[in-house]
């Protein structure tokens, strides 16, 4: 960061800027792996990643997603950690190494800003179903509520009220099942719940109708939540996801027990690991896998080079990216072990194969999942853990999402005033964020919600780390970068890790961005199909972040020294002086602090020339304040000012 507290500075002076104050702000390593376990894992590991498995066959989704997260994932994870620690700035700082591309650091910002703003809209639904399972009896158990329709058939029969016992649920499954089979059409208790009492959705995306108070309720308490576990910085937040990134999995672990425990749920197992090898050779399979390694790891969001600047410098990221990325990975599957068990339940008794039991994209958390949860003992309980996690999983996420946004305002101004005052960037931020999001809170709202979900986190992501790829390989060097690494880490990057950031992951990426174009369809909700005017904007949030590359390098070349345009080019490449360690303990070699001019000579020869003019400027400013000096007033011998008495300085 541009600035914070010198160590030595006397308190009460005024702060000076300094970018390696940053240095060791995590009280230790752990809380560094914990806070990016959390950032990772998130969402979409609960419900994004299982249906992808659904939609795609099941195992036939693992082999190009474990091949997608070893050539891809792990290797742009490691660079983005690496590239953060090794520089100690956020993600519009680190550009630095190369000037010309900090157009990539702000559409990182634009990226975080979507994700932030819907995110936080998904984790306040999980908190309305958190607060409306605390009571005797799901509100979405039966069909006889005001808001269900005469297509509702829970699986639980309707004879069962209020103060109905557990131990009576599960006789009423017979009737329940026969009712599903003799209906051709089957609309369940959550899914009415969803659609018609929790969104009371609209029948079209601009139709936005009314706010939903509730959701709006939630909505801020979700932001007020993150602020207050921000509201000290990366220290408060280390010391959150302590719990944060941790009972998730205590969660998961009591679900999966009690999952795997239930009739039909080895059905639902088998579907998920059985694979159809005829879908391994689709090509939109490994897109698939390949959007959720990015959409999982968090890849080009900002959020990882933001929490690896915090490092302290000789910190092992390399030791860190694997274990993060693996556990990420795991975890995910792990979560699709608990989703499937539950979905093999449900196709059990209701008499259905399992790849008709869940709907699609928020649905498999919000319909299926809380359908399922009807059918257990103690209903409320396993509802109010379920959904607790999901608010964990989220806010583990949005604490770095907001952490991105705060450090990248504070290192872009660095003004003394913003650089005391976090508390209120952070504040600001999340009331811009709040009031953002009260359009999706409205009855059009989901469709919204999925729209910036689709476009506003797709295909940017992919040219994102494509072109950050390309700049630190290609236009810094890899040479440059991978001595860069040794320097911090004692030892140089792996030869997989310097063949996949130079070849294979662009390479793959690639692959990606031209398959997502020529492979695009219109998104829809169920049997929604979105207009062309709301395709056109949700276009427009994908091109917003791409677009700040280009205007951004085109602002920067002209703004350079030269007489051509290839001379603009090539000084508006180069590295900055004051790129490389934040520490001047840690300058060392062609980071070495130059004390005169002769010392040019040892700095890259891409700096030379820039080091020369820095040199005379300052040379130039020196002599200058020296005159002024001697130009000061001379004070008479009643007191009075001298000046136009002797207006020779050296008399």
């Amino acid at each position: 960061m541009k600035a914070y507290m010198k160590n030595g500075a006397v308190p009460g002076e005024p702060v000076k800027k300094d970018e390696n104050s940053r240095r060791g702000n995590w009280g230790n390593q752990i809380e560094f792996v914990l806070t990016s376990v959390g950032y990772a894992v998130g969402l979409g590991n609960v419900w994004r990643f299982p249906y992808l498995c659904y939609r795609n066959g099941g195992g036939a989704f693992m082999l190009p997603y474990f091949i997608m997260l070893v050539f891809c994932g792990i290797p742009l994870f490691f660079l983005e950690l690496s590239f953060g620690q090794f520089a100690s700035l956020g993600c519009l700082g680190v550009w630095k190494i190369s000037p010309m591309f900090k157009g990539v650091g702000y559409g990182m910002m634009v990226v975080s800003t979507y994700i932030g703003i819907y995110y936080n809209v998904v984790i306040c639904i999980a908190f309305y179903y958190f607060f409306m399972s605390m009571t005797n009896l799901l509100p979405w158990t039966y069909c006889n509520n005001p808001w269900n329709t005469a297509d509702c058939t829970g699986v639980l029969g309707s004879g069962h009220h209020l103060n109905a016992s557990l131990a009576n649920g599960t006789s009423s499954l017979v009737t329940g099942v026969s009712e599903v089979v003799n209906r051709t059409k089957r609309t369940s208790p959550s899914e009415e719940y969803w659609k018609h009492y929790v969104l009371n959705i609209s029948d079209d995306i601009g139709n936005f109708g009314e706010v939903r108070l509730p959701i709006l309720g939630c909505l801020a308490v979700s932001w007020l939540v993150v602020f207050l576990c921000l509201i000290r910085g990366v220290k408060s937040s280390g010391k959150v996801v302590y719990f944060t990134a941790t009972f998730p999995y205590v969660v998961l672990t009591i679900l999966f027990i009690r999952g795997i425990t239930l009739d039909g749920a080895i059905n639902g197992i088998k579907y998920y690991l059985t694979p159809q090898w005829q879908k391994v050779l689709d090509a939109k399979v490994w897109g698939d896998a390949a959007s959720q390694i990015f959409y999982s790891l968090g890849c080009a969001w900002g959020g990882l080079i933001t929490m690896a600047s915090y490092n302290k410098f000789h910190n092992n990221c390399f030791r860190d990216s694997i274990i993060i990325s693996i556990t990420n990975c795991a975890t995910s599957v792990y979560a699709g072990f608990v989703i499937f068990s539950i979905l093999g339940f449900m196709a059990f008794h209701l008499n259905v194969p399992v790849s008709e039991v869940a709907d699609h994209g928020p649905g498999l958390a919000f319909v299926a999942y809380p359908e399922a949860l009807t059918l257990l003992p103690i209903s409320p309980l396993w509802s109010l853990l379920f959904f607790f996690m999901l608010i964990l999983l989220g806010l583990g996420t949005q604490f770095c999402l907001l952490e991105t946004l705060v450090t990248a305002i504070v290192d872009e101004v660095g003004t003394d005033w913003i650089i005391r005052n976090k508390t209120v960037v952070t504040l600001a931020v999340a009331i811009v964020g709040f009031l953002l999001g009260v359009p999706l809170t409205t009855q059009a709202g989901i469709y919204w919600l999925l729209l910036m979900d689709n476009y506003a986190a797709s295909f940017s992501l992919v040219i994102i780390s494509c072109i950050m790829c390309i700049c630190i390989m290609y236009i810094y060097g890899h040479r440059n970068y991978f001595k860069d690494v040794e320097m911090m880490l004692g030892f140089p990057p792996p030869l997989f890790f310097k063949v996949c950031w130079r070849f294979i992951s662009p390479l793959i990426i690639s692959f990606i961005l031209i398959f997502t174009v020529i492979q695009y369809k219109p998104i829809t909700y169920n049997d929604y199909v979105y207009p062309g005017w709301s395709l056109a904007i949700g276009f427009a949030m994908a091109l917003s972040s791409v677009i700040c590359i280009p205007v951004y390098a085109l602002y920067k070349i002209s703004r350079s020294p030269g007489a051509t345009f290839r001379e603009r080019l090539k000084h508006a490449c180069r590295s900055h002086p004051k790129w490389g360690p934040a520490l001047q303990e840690h300058r060392t070699g062609r980071y070495a602090p130059m004390a005169s001019e002769d010392t040019v000579e040892a700095r890259p020869l891409h700096q030379k020339e820039e080091l020369k003019d820095e040199l005379k400027e300052e040379g130039k400013e020196k002599e200058k304040e020296r005159k002024d000096e001697i130009s000061l007033t001379i004070q008479g011998s009643n007191g009075s000012t001298n000046t136009n008495n002797n207006p020779n300085p050296s008399a």
